[in-house]
């Protein structure tokens, strides 16, 4: 099939993207070496400046003030969020959801399962789960790259095709992996989805499947992703879903990234090429540049709450292993 223009050139900036990502790393491990260095100077610097202010001509601080004004704008440029109207948010707006379906403590109900789900939906509750692909190609349900956690055993999901997932079982119960077709056939519209799509080998034909089944789903549904270039294909292919990115603090992505690549994605500095509409953020102190993304309009999305204060001055919440109000007042 041939390709039109918007998939090319979205071809393109995914790989300009992810170069730029590769460059920052080893760009950004040497900038910070000599930042302290640089304080130093630009301070001694700062007075002498200061005194000679009053000695410039008005073509200097015109030129001045348009320098000051593209630092100004560097920072809402990178962060500022897509627009969302009315009808995108309010399925969303002040809602609880039930982070992997209600599933229990005690493991009894496995997080992302068929009953986890079924759960949550005869609640009434709103639902976030999580979708990657099979080694055919099958759009299942489930969180971690690997699956030692929940199913002991040492293989990547993706290493697997849906056949052998099926012989698997979630946290020792007589749950399985389930297909996403088969979640959506579950919760049949009884309330909202948040679907996080999960970075791994093959995220466009995941964007594609998962966004075919969500036109299909007579439901409301957003999607979310920490891979901000995931989160972009939907903003030129996807556009009538609620779209977001979900960040944490620096130190959360441990091993998954470069520490400058951490740097980048924990302050939602790649937003520009995604614009989401959204914000989940893992709930705790936030940096600078999220909290100006909220300011400029994103939607305030928390996770993972385990007490109904977090509701305070959040649109919306994700939470686990308490029975909150499906619908709250928003407080600031």
């Amino acid at each position: 099939m041939k390709k039109d223009k918007t998939e090319i050139a979205f071809e393109l900036a995914e790989k300009v993207g992810n170069g730029l990502l590769k460059t920052a790393s080893v760009a950004g491990k040497a900038a910070l070496k000599t930042a302290n260095t640089a304080g130093k100077l630009l301070y001694k610097g700062a007075s002498k400046c200061a005194g000679r202010l009053g000695e410039m001509d008005r073509k200097d601080l015109l030129k001045l003030g348009c320098a000051a004004a593209c630092v100004t704008a560097l920072p809402i440029f990178l962060t500022a969020p897509g627009r969302a109207d009315r009808k995108q948010k309010e399925p969303f707006q002040n809602r609880n959801f039930a982070h992997r379906g209600l599933h229990s403590r005690d493991r009894s109900v496995p997080e992302n399962s068929l009953r986890a789900f079924a759960l949550a939906a005869e609640a009434g509750y709103g639902i976030e789960l999580d979708v990657q692909l099979s080694k055919d190609g099958q759009v299942v349900v489930f969180h971690d790259d690997t699956l030692n956690r929940v199913c002991g055993v040492d293989s990547r999901v993706d290493e697997l095709t849906y056949d052998q997932l099926q012989e698997l079982r979630l946290l020792d119960t007589e749950e399985r992996i389930p297909l996403f077709s088969e979640v959506l056939s579950v919760v049949r519209g009884r309330g909202p989805l948040i679907v996080e799509l999960k970075n791994g080998r093959s995220n466009r034909e995941l964007c594609e499947k998962t966004c075919e089944m969500l036109r299909k789903y007579n439901g409301e549904a957003c999607i979310e992703s920490f891979n901000p270039f995931i989160v972009a294909w939907f903003r030129f292919h996807g556009k009538e879903f609620l779209r977001g990115v979900l960040a944490a603090p620096q130190k959360e992505y441990g091993a998954q990234t470069s520490g400058f690549n951490a740097f980048i994605l924990s302050r939602g500095l790649l937003n520009f090429i995604c614009r989401p509409q959204f914000i989940a953020y893992k709930i705790g102190k936030r940096p600078a540049p999220i909290r100006l993304s909220l300011a400029l309009g994103a939607m305030n999305v928390g996770w993972t709450s385990h007490e109904t204060r977090n509701e305070k001055g959040r649109d919306a919440v994700i939470f686990e292993f308490y029975r909150p109000k499906l619908i709250y007042r928003k407080r600031q």
